[in-house]
C-alpha cells in the first residue's frame, strides 16, 4: 500500500446504505461527505447493474475505482446483499466490508439478540454516540421509525420500532375505499377544512403524538439525554418537535464510516 494510500490522501470510501425503501449512496473524502445520492431500492438489480451503477455516480465526480479506499455497505434487504458484494467486487476492484454480527463496533450491545440488531440501527447509535455525546436517543424516521438508546458510557441498551410515516399514510389509504393517499407533511392549521388538509393534520400530528409519546417513555426510563433525529422526515418532524434537538440528515452514512475505519484499524 502507497504513502498516499495509506494516509487517505486524495482517496475516497464509498458508503452505501440499502433501505427497504431507498439506497443512499455516500463519497467520504476523509471526514468529509463530498456527496451523496438517494436512489429506489430494487432487490433485484444484478450484480452488472448494481456495478454500473456505482461506477456511473463516481464517473460523476470524477473519481475512479483505484481512488477508493473502500466499501462499506450497511443493508437491511438481504436478498441485494450477494448482487451487490459482487458488484462491487468486479466493477470497483473491492471487496466490500459490511455491516453485519461479529464486527468491531466498540459499543456493548446490551440486548438479548445482538445478531439481529439492524445494520442502519447500529450505524445510527454509533454515529450518535460519536458526534453528540451519550446518553443518546436516535429516532430514524425511514420506512420503519426507529429509536436507539445509548448509554452515557456508550453502551447500546435497545430501542423501539414503528411503521414509519410513509408506510402509515399508505396504510390509510390502502384501507379505505375513498381517502386518498397524501404526503405526510404538516398543514397549515390542526383543523383541517378539507379531506386532504384533515387526512394530513391527523397523520402529522398524530405521528408527532405518537413520536413524542414514545420518546418522553425512554426519556422517563433512562433520565436526560440528547435526542437525534435522522431519515427522510426528521427535518419536518424537528421543527414541530420540543424533544428533538438535533437533525443529521447524514447520521446512517457518517456511522458507516465509522464502523469501517474501526474494522480497517482493528488487529
Amino acid at each position: 500500500m502507497s504513502e498516499n494510500e495509506e494516509s487517505g490522501v486524495n482517496k475516497f470510501l464509498l458508503a452505501i446504505d440499502v433501505g427497504n425503501t431507498n439506497t443512499t449512496v455516500g463519497l467520504f473524502q476523509g471526514d468529509e461527505l463530498k456527496t451523496d445520492w438517494r436512489l429506489t431500492t430494487h432487490a433485484e438489480r444484478t450484480a452488472d447493474e448494481i456495478g454500473m451503477w456505482l461506477l456511473q455516480l463516481l464517473e460523476w465526480e470524477g473519481v475512479q475505482p483505484e481512488d477508493l479506499l473502500g466499501v462499506a455497505v450497511s443493508s437491511v434487504v438481504p436478498p441485494m446483499d450477494p448482487c451487490l458484494r459482487e458488484g462491487v467486487v468486479r466493477y470497483l476492484g473491492r471487496q466490500p466490508f459490511f455491516v453485519e454480527p461479529g464486527i468491531q463496533s466498540d459499543m456493548p450491545l446490551l440486548v438479548d439478540t445482538p445478531q439481529d440488531l439492524g445494520a442502519d440501527r447500529l450505524c445510527d447509535a454509533v454515529a450518535a454516540y460519536e458526534i453528540y455525546g451519550g446518553p443518546c436517543i436516535v429516532l430514524d424516521f425511514g420506512t420503519a421509525l426507529t429509536w436507539e438508546v445509548v448509554s452515557a458510557d456508550g453502551e447500546y441498551l435497545g430501542g423501539a420500532i414503528a411503521p414509519g410515516p410513509g408506510v402509515t399514510a399508505a396504510a390509510l389509504s390502502s384501507k379505505t375505499a375513498k381517502l386518498p393517499q397524501v404526503a405526510m407533511a404538516p398543514p397549515e392549521r390542526v383543523i383541517g377544512k378539507g379531506t386532504v388538509d384533515s387526512i394530513q393534520s391527523g397523520l402529522f400530528y398524530g405521528y408527532l403524538g405518537a413520536v413524542e409519546g414514545v420518546t418522553r417513555r425512554i426519556l422517563d426510563e433512562l433520565g436526560d439525554a440528547t435526542v437525534v433525529a435522522t431519515g427522510g422526515l426528521a427535518a419536518a418532524f424537528g421543527e414541530h418537535s420540543d424533544l428533538i434537538e438535533h437533525v443529521d440528515a447524514d447520521l446512517t452514512l457518517k456511522g458507516l464510516r465509522l464502523l469501517w475505519l474501526k474494522n480497517r484499524m482493528a488487529p
